[in-house]
Order: C-alpha cells, then sequence, then structure tokens
C-alpha cells in the first residue's frame, strides 16, 4: 500500500478499492468481458456502487446503465464506480457529477464536477474535457483526480500523461509520470497566478491501477515496474533543482 496524505478525507474513502464486495465486483467485470461485453449483451456498466446514488434525480439500481448525458448525485457514505467506452470512474460521496455525450453514447466528451471528487482514468481518444468552477482540464490518455472543495477551490491531479490546464486566460501542459498536482485558485495568488503547485492528497496508486485495471490499461507506474517520488511535482525521481510548472516564472514559461 502506498503512502498517502489526506486533506478532509477519511482513509476509508481512499481505501474503497479494499472492500471485499468491489474486488468481487471488478473480478466479475473483467471476467465477463468488461465494457465490449457489457454492450453486447445489453448488461449495465456499473461494476459497483455503495449507499443512495441518484441517476438524473432518480433513486439508482445496480441494473441501471450510466451513459453520457446523464447527471450523478452521491449521498453521504456513497460511491460509484462505473465505465463509458474506454474510460473508467470512481465517483466518492457528496459529489455532483454530470456526464456530456461525445460521438456516441459510449463515449464521454466532459465530466463537469460541481462538488466532491471523481478519480477517473482514460484510454486514448478524442477530445475529453474535466470541468470545475476553476478549472477546466483538456484530457489525452491519462490517469487522474479531482476534487472540488468546500471553498469551489479545485485540487487536480494529472496521476499519468499529458493534460492541459486552463482557467481565465492561464494555461499550461502538464506532463507527468507520477502526480502531478495542481490548484486552480478561486482568487489569484500574490504573484497573480490562478494554477498553483499543489501536494500530492486525497489519492492513492491503488485506485488508478484498480481504474485501469478495468478497462485493460496499465498505469505508467505499473508499466516502469517502480514507483516515483509523491511529491505532486510528477517525477519518478526527485528531479533536483527542476520547477513544478505552475511554479516556474511567467516570464519562462512564454
Amino acid at each position: 500500500m502506498t503512502t498517502h496524505h489526506l486533506q478532509g478525507r477519511s482513509d476509508n474513502e481512499v481505501l474503497w478499492f479494499q472492500r471485499r464486495e468491489t474486488l468481487s465486483a471488478a473480478a466479475a467485470w473483467v471476467a465477463m468481458g468488461g465494457m465490449p461485453a457489457a454492450l453486447a449483451q445489453q448488461r449495465s456498466n456499473v461494476v459497483d456502487f455503495v449507499g443512495d446514488v441518484l441517476l438524473n434525480g432518480q433513486r439508482m439500481s445496480s441494473n441501471q446503465t450510466v451513459q453520457s448525458g446523464d447527471e450523478i448525485l452521491t449521498g453521504p457514505g456513497s460511491r460509484l464506480i462505473f465505465v463509458i467506452g474506454n474510460s473508467a470512474f470512481h465517483v466518492r460521496q457528496n459529489s455532483r457529477l454530470s456526464v456530456s455525450r461525445g460521438r456516441t453514447l459510449n463515449t464521454v466528451s466532459l465530466l463537469r464536477l460541481l462538488t466532491g471528487a471523481v478519480v477517473s482514468v482514460f484510454g486514448r481518444g478524442g477530445n475529453r474535457l474535466i470541468s470545475t468552477p476553476t478549472l477546466t482540464a483538456g484530457i489525452r490518455g491519462t490517469g487522474v483526480y479531482t476534487e472540488v472543495m468546500p471553498d469551489l477551490r479545485t485540487y487536480f491531479c494529472n496521476c499519468y500523461g499529458t493534460v492541459e490546464l486552463e482557467t481565465r486566460g492561464e494555461q499550461l501542459v502538464s506532463t507527468s509520470n507520477y502526480h502531478q498536482s495542481y490548484w486552480g485558485e478561486v482568487q489569484p495568488d500574490q504573484g497573480g497566478r490562478v494554477i498553483t503547485p499543489a501536494g500530492a492528497i486525497n489519492h492513492t496508486d491503488e485506485e488508478l491501477e484498480f481504474l485501469a485495471g478495468l478497462i485493460n490499461q496499465r498505469t505508467a507506474w505499473q508499466i516502469a515496474g517502480r514507483r516515483g517520488v509523491k511529491d505532486g511535482r510528477g517525477h519518478m525521481d526527485s528531479a533536483p533543482g527542476v520547477l513544478h510548472p505552475a511554479a516556474v516564472p511567467k516570464s519562462d514559461a512564454r
């Protein structure tokens, strides 16, 4: 189990993948052929859920399907794991998430997270976005963790892959092998920035590995055969002297 640092979250929330019922559900999902088989057999794409989950305002049942265009609301102690196309998601408790349609019902073009948190693994594909009240992330094939804090500040971790971040005219490209983390600020910091460096908090390697396994993928550190330095800077090694992308002086970043 990798070390994890919590800020406003509990161990139970980040260790959800250890739950016996969740492991059994994931094993059954993979054994039954994953998303292609679910489509062919007209089965649900919900891998697991706990507690009260509303789908488009109605209480959800385990045999329902989450499609692009749907809105998901999870209550206290609730969570939902589902797959759409080649992407897998875990929606944590007290979250409100809408899923916008891509080219078909089984592709995602936009996740709009208004409250709470979502762990996401995206396979390679067309343009996908994650939007929060204070940040927009353009997704390529990658794994990410997104959380909207109570004050609407956004925490965003590019766990691996390449992401284009933008908010209120500020833009940067994040390329990460191992957890490169950011804040989408409500107000500019003293340097006038609205995208600032963050540490790695509130999520684990194992969560990303779990979701990647649902879509027959591996994380960057699984492929490399080792874990990196989980300091929020996105490197496998300590990389002394290398600044976090959100800490590079604006004049040097042009």
